[in-house]
């Protein structure tokens, strides 16, 4: 582990800046490509000490530093505001102390994993004496374009590296300065501890010709795509990438109070849910209560939102316990809202749930609350989510949480990775097949 810095130079940005000319970005975007495929080689034969070094140097760079990053993280939230971003954007995009900390101490956290480069999964010896082994290897250069939360530039970065790759990150406009501020940071612990610059780069430009060259995959250099962002730019990925990508669409996650619910469990579980953080892709969209519990439990949690100051959308059920109850639309069963609103529709006990869920969910975090285990296994088994919680929130939806360290993104696809992706999840594998001479008849 390095020493922690004793002193805060100030870290080095280039200007502030968008390339000029569509020619400019593609040489520039090109250079990048080349340079990040030169680092992943290296970083594929990193040592583990000399990785978690460069880790523990980033996180104390950013401690060092932080007074810098909630600067620029200030200039870019005044421009967001008066461009008109709203309360939840904004909460996104917003970092202070608390924050800074908790972002160096996960990039810290992530050096305490386990090094999943050269871990062998499977082994098995064939009947010719052939010795089969099944190991983890990097993916290589990892392209990732994200909007707003300027965290995930640290995250992105420190988890391609423990992993043993190289990462391009293109930050949102919005957060382009804070973004700026960070990368300079983790460029200071890759050089303390003797890696490439070059293994983690954030593009130089706002410029949104580099997302289209990203999505082309760079003449080959990057090997894989993860879109952080709202339905338009992930929905944008999927469509014109051309190499693969980890991704949801979107977080339309549900909680359903089911008539064994403890009621005291059950405000706690949705408040949390829904108000913990509204913007984030693991917040509660729609609340689903089983109509053998309404006469007891619907009007308390109802009210309590209201009270919390969330706008409820609900059904007709819902509308007759609270006059301030807004009519839900067909529209609002399909909604992230991302935002202190919720949508509230009674049901007929845990299969109807599992109907509305997989007919108007994302396939992103659902939660069931109950104290009847059947109720329970049958909805963790049969709800198709890439997280499925009994009795928990759903913002534990975040690979932290899971004992990941961070994540990358959370993926609903079902190739390769699903749920939180993290170190394991970034790598891929080879097969390693050791002989004493044998030959195929």
């Amino acid at each position: 582990m390095t020493a922690p810095l004793t002193t805060a130079g100030p870290l080095t940005t280039a200007p502030l800046k968008t390339i000029e000319t569509s020619g400019d970005i593609a040489v520039t975007m090109r250079d990048i490509g080349c340079r990040a495929r030169a680092a992943a080689r290296t970083l594929a034969l990193a040592a583990d000490e000399q990785k978690n070094a460069a880790l523990h140097a980033m996180a104390d760079a950013i401690r060092a530093h932080t007074t810098d990053i909630l600067a620029a993280n200030a200039e870019d939230i005044a421009e967001a505001k008066a461009g008109g971003a709203t309360a939840a954007f904004i909460d996104r995009l917003w970092l202070d102390d608390k924050r800074a900390a908790a972002m160096a101490e996960g990039v810290a956290m992530i050096a305490t994993l386990r090094d999943p480069v050269g871990t062998v999964t499977e082994s098995w010896t064939r009947p010719n004496g052939m010795v089969i082994e099944r190991v983890r290897v990097p993916l290589g250069v990892i392209g990732v374009i994200y909007e707003s939360r300027p965290n995930v530039t640290a995250d992105a970065g420190a988890l391609a590296l423990k992993a043993g790759n190289a990462v391009i990150l293109r930050g949102g406009s919005e957060s382009f300065r804070c973004s700026r501020a960070i990368h300079a940071a983790l460029v200071d612990g890759l050089g303390k501890a003797g890696l490439p610059a070059d293994a983690i780069t954030l593009v130089p430009t706002r410029d949104r010709t580099a997302v289209g060259l990203m999505l082309s995959g760079l003449d080959g250099a990057i090997d894989v795509i993860v879109p952080r962002g709202g339905k338009g730019l992930v929905g944008r990925v999927q469509a014109e990438a051309r190499v693969p990508v980890f991704a949801h669409l979107e977080g339309v996650c549900h909680v359903y109070v089911d008539e064994a619910a403890d009621l005291a469990m059950a405000k706690s579980i949705v408040f949390n849910a829904k108000m913990r953080r509204t913007g984030v892709c693991g917040a509660a969209e729609t609340l689903l209560v089983d109509r053998a519990a309404a006469a007891s439990h619907l009007q308390p949690l109802v009210a309590m939102l209201l009270d919390a100051g969330c706008e409820v959308r609900g059904d007709a059920d819902t509308q007759n316990v609270d006059a301030r109850v807004k009519p839900a639309t067909d529209e609002d069963w399909t909604s992230e809202y991302l935002d202190a609103i919720i949508a509230i529709k009674v049901v007929a006990g845990v299969d109807e749930a599992i109907t509305h869920i997989q007919r108007h969910g994302s396939h992103h975090t659902d939660a069931i609350v109950t104290t009847d285990t059947a109720a329970a296994e049958k909805f963790l088994r049969e709800v198709d989510s890439a997280i499925v919680l009994h009795n928990a929130s759903t913002q534990f939806a975040d690979g932290g949480e899971f004992g990941f360290g961070a994540e990358i993104g959370i993926a609903t696809g079902r190739m390769h990775a699903r749920g939180p992706v993290g170190v394991d999840q970034l790598c891929t594998f080879k097969y390693r097949v050791r002989g004493t001479g044998q030959i195929r008849p």
